[in-house]
């Protein structure tokens, strides 16, 4: 058996401390987590910021940042992108690589991110629209306007994206989804009639007896603002697995932008509704956030 020497020993200690100095860390981005009090909701919730390395820099000290805001899905909170992903890691490079500030805000476990009629400690999207944005805003360095700002998120963060987007088109510049619910009929939604029905109780609390609404919840219906989203002009960006119970709410949107020829990039691939999938499916996003953002002269280099 081969010993080492003590000046080979000395060699390698060098080589790996070199290494570590060379070598960016992968949490070189810093995580902040703070409280962002409602006013119209009468409620304190919490939201993780996540804030490039380069934020800290005293060369950019007075730089501002655009900023991609990430929406959990439903049953789930504001720390899911953070705590839940298989590589814990993605959120912190993916900051440092595109030097985005990326806001995980909190939806609660089913509020679908809209102002419910009923009720009314349920408002989420004046909460996102309003309170959230001014709050980022006015505590980091952040560009102000909607052309350093975009949004996304999975399944019912996914909806709650692209519905917000579509609502508020001045305070984005893109929107996307990943494996969007973007029905709230269910009616497309692939999935055991047991899970159908507690789902749908779910949205009856949230926006009142489906058999009393007389359009069938149609105003809170993604796939049914293709035309809104033509005449905002966002920049959107949509996938879902194959495998996914939401599949085909997600191909009927894209016929539906395909039809009345609304710019957009949608794509599906393998897998269902999962963490791995998600996983897979934010860098193409992130990167294609990064394109508009650069296209808008906002990117930070």
């Amino acid at each position: 058996m081969y010993v080492l020497k003590q000046p080979e020993i000395l060699f390698l200690k060098i080589v790996f401390l070199l290494s570590l100095l060379l070598t960016p860390s992968l949490y070189a981005a810093k995580v902040d987590s703070l409280d962002i009090p409602s006013g119209v909701m009468k409620k304190t919730l919490r939201a993780v910021v996540v804030l490039p390395n380069s934020y800290q820099s005293t060369e950019k000290s007075k730089t501002s940042y655009p900023v991609l805001y990430l929406l959990h899905g439903g049953y789930g909170h504001f720390n899911d992108w953070i705590t839940k992903m298989p590589d814990k890691t993605l959120l912190h490079r993916l900051a440092d690589q595109y030097n985005f500030l990326i806001v995980l805000p909190e939806g609660e476990v089913f509020s679908y991110y809209l102002d419910s009629p009923v009720v009314k400690d349920s408002q989420f999207e004046t909460y996102l629209t309003k309170e959230v944005i001014g709050k980022i805003d006015n505590t980091y360095r952040t560009i102000r306007t909607g052309k350093g700002r975009v949004i996304t998120g999975l399944s019912m963060g996914g909806y709650g994206a692209l519905y917000l987007a579509t609502r508020h088109p001045e305070l984005y510049c893109a929107a996307g989804s990943m494996s969007g619910a973007l029905n709230v009929d269910m009616n497309t939604w692939k999935l055991p009639p047991d899970a159908a029905k507690g789902i749908r109780a779910e949205f009856e609390k949230i926006l009142g007896p489906f058999s009393q609404s007389p359009d069938g919840w149609a105003a809170y219906s993604v796939v049914g603002m293709a035309d809104k989203m033509k005449a905002n002009g966002l920049k959107l960006v949509f996938d879902c697995g194959v495998d996914d119970f939401l599949i085909e709410p997600n191909r009927e949107l894209h016929r539906r932008l395909v039809f009345n020829s609304t710019p957009h990039d949608y794509t599906e691939r393998p897998g269902g509704h999962s963490w791995e999938y998600w996983q897979n499916s934010l860098p193409y996003q992130v990167l294609f956030f990064s394109k508009v953002f650069a296209e808008n002269d906002v990117m930070i280099r």
